[in-house]
């Protein structure tokens, strides 16, 4: 018999009620996204008259997720990166540099000599121990950890004309240009999410190239200001400072320019003490005259160098230095055991806050080289927007009315399921944060056209039980019972395939799996509890004798 027990009915009442009620924000995007957007707002600009009036459009007990749309659809910016993965070569051998000279200290003194950027080369004064300081050398060699490195070295080491010269093994190149690709695409997807970005696209192209796709940005070159600063935070012992930005630093040493100070340029050591891969927070503060600056702390490994070098190099200057440019050069006055510090510059709020942001991302391991960069305006994304909205209420008009001509009452039954399956698969998109492309409003047309399928399937199986003389009740109830295996058969093959699309496809394929293996999920609730439970009220309502479908 037609019979639903209340808390089912309840149940079904409340699921539908609450996948409405978490798509409503999407029918006000305006003044949501005005409402999301508000405390960053009022940090950046203040509270303004006009804002508390926007804030006042949208309560804060209702939901405020939106569907956010693609890069086709809300425009963005769009960028090919290519990771110099060379320049880490070269800062592993400006590493490198401090170990060999302090293992060879005892044996002999040692020069570094000139040498190409991968390369390490160390002459000895003493070229009769040769052979030892091979050894020593090649006794600092460390395992490469990799599967593919596996028994292999991370240095090769020979001597040459009184020199020993020492590179990087072929597998901890390979080695170490995996880890950059994955340290450079973790670094800038961190960066962009710290801004506040809404799904951007991130993903490595080959073996040195990252493609960039980011919605709802302003431009290219602001997305470029964003992740392109190498923010490479470095404490390197000064030499010397001068006016001279062409004097001779000597080996192992480099000239940089002062930001602070016009003219002015610090000769500092090569090797850094203290690098910024070894901070583990940074925020924006103020120091002690109220300007804008950075505070820092080192983990445990940077904080014990860190409190060892300022407790021997008291009185001595100290470079703090970002993207090889000097922010400032103060004097160790006293033993910093804590590893916490400040930097302080001519910084206003912004550029403190920025500067942050970049130090807590991290700094990316090598300097990346833009092939592409395209700014993607919004009207494109609203042309397809307009096409996807005529496309889906053509479909939407099509299906409503084949529904009521072939099955009359029930179909209008079917039609209200059908309006509340779409709602719901908007809740669903807000409810997950999803990312609406221009292929996934094509999932969401498809899914219009096979919302009804099941419905059709109930409704000609009702039919089929009609015509063996049973009453309208018990049709109803064999027409659900009888259509529910193939109903569950069909969708889950789908669904299926919608799941491999999501896991093994990218960017639109992805956008295209979420509508449709969401539409699939609201279609099966839809036709098998909502048009039942609209069939019952009706039927409970009206007791026909006889009923046509």
């Amino acid at each position: 018999m037609l019979q639903i027990d209340l808390w089912k009915r309840i149940a079904i009442a409340l699921t539908c009620a609450i996948g409405l009620w978490l798509a409503l924000p999407n029918a006000f995007y305006g003044p949501v996204e005005q409402h999301n957007d508000a405390a960053k707002a009022i940090e950046l600009s203040g509270s303004t008259p006009e804002l508390q009036a926007q804030l006042a459009l949208w309560p804060d007990w209702m939901p405020s997720g939106l569907v956010n749309l693609g890069l086709d659809l809300r425009g963005g910016a769009h960028l090919l990166a290519e990771v110099k993965v060379q320049d880490v070569y070269a800062a592993r051998m400006e590493a490198q540099w401090p170990e060999v000279r302090d293992a060879l200290r005892s044996l002999t003194p040692v020069r570094r000599q000139q040498s190409p950027e991968d390369e390490l080369r160390v002459r000895l004064n003493d070229t009769d121990k040769m052979a030892q300081a091979l050894e020593i050398v090649r006794g600092l060699a460390r395992p490469v950890t990799t599967l593919t490195g596996a028994g292999s070295n991370d240095i090769d080491v020979r001597g040459e004309d009184g020199m020993i010269i020492v590179t990087l093994s072929d597998a901890e190149k390979q080695a170490t240009d995996e880890r950059t690709m994955q340290q450079s695409l973790e670094i800038i997807r961190r960066r962009i999410d710290e801004v506040g970005t809404r799904e951007p696209t991130i993903q490595r192209q080959g073996a040195d190239r990252i493609l960039i796709q980011v919605p709802g940005i302003g431009s290219a070159a602001e997305l470029k200001a964003i992740i392109g600063t190498t923010a490479q935070l470095t404490f390197n012992p000064v030499v010397s400072r001068g006016s001279d930005a062409n004097a001779n630093p000597g080996i192992g040493n480099k000239v940089l320019a002062s930001v602070d100070e016009e003219g002015a340029y610090y000769t500092v050591e090569a090797a850094p003490v203290v690098t910024g891969e070894e901070l583990v927070d940074a925020q924006p503060s103020f120091d002690q005259n109220g300007s804008p600056a950075v505070s820092f702390r080192f983990n445990t490994t940077g904080a014990r160098k860190f409190g060892n070098y300022t407790a021997e190099n008291i009185g001595a200057p100290f470079a703090i230095i970002l993207d090889d440019k000097v922010i400032s050069a103060p004097t160790i006055q006293s033993h910093i055991p804590g590893g916490s510090g400040i930097i302080t510059g001519n910084f206003n709020v912004e550029e403190s806050t920025n500067l942050a942001i970049l130090l807590r991302a991290g700094a990316l391991p090598a300097g990346l080289e833009f092939l592409e960069e395209r700014t993607i305006g919004p009207e494109l994304g609203q042309d397809s927007i307009d096409a996807g909205k005529v496309a889906t209420i053509i479909a939407f008009v099509a299906v409503l009315v084949f529904m009521f001509l072939s099955y009359g009452l029930f179909g209008i039954f079917a039609n209200i399921a059908l309006v509340i399956n779409v709602g719901m698969i908007f809740g669903l998109l807000s409810l997950v944060g999803a990312t609406l492309t221009l292929p996934g409003i094509a999932g969401i047309v498809l899914t219009v056209g096979m919302a009804v399928d099941a419905n059709v399937l109930i409704f000609e199986r009702i039919r089929e039980e009609l015509k063996t003389a049973k009453g309208p009740a018990r049709a109803i109830s064999l027409g659900y019972e009888k259509a529910l295996s193939a109903i569950v058969d069909a969708n889950i093959t789908t669904l299926i395939t919608a799941v491999i699309l999501f896991v093994m496809g990218s960017g639109p394929v992805r956008g295209f799996a979420i509508t449709l293996g969401f539409g699939i999920i609201t279609s099966v609730f839809t036709a098998i509890f909502v048009t039942r439970l609209l069939v019952v009220i009706w039927f409970e309502a009206r007791r026909p004798k006889t009923i046509e479908v």
